[in-house]
């Protein structure tokens, strides 16, 4: 007969859905974001003459997934 109880209850964790305090605090840092990754493509149009891949939306989503993980892993 097998021991069924040798894991000793450790188990990984399951994965949470984001919760409602995540998509807030993403939202503000978005917001945040928003005004100066206009300016920085607005910036980056005149010295480079050209419209780059990554508009302001873009630049300010990536900025907010970035730093909206570091808030809730501190």
């Amino acid at each position: 007969m097998s021991d069924q109880t040798s894991n000793g209850g450790m188990e990984a964790p399951a994965h949470k859905a984001p919760r409602t305090e995540f998509y807030v605090y993403f939202a503000i840092i978005f917001a945040a974001a928003l005004p100066l990754a206009f300016l920085a493509w607005v910036l980056s149009v005149l010295k480079n003459g050209n419209l780059s891949n990554k508009g302001p939306i873009a630049r300010a989503w990536s900025q907010a997934r970035i730093i909206t993980p570091m808030i809730f892993s501190a």
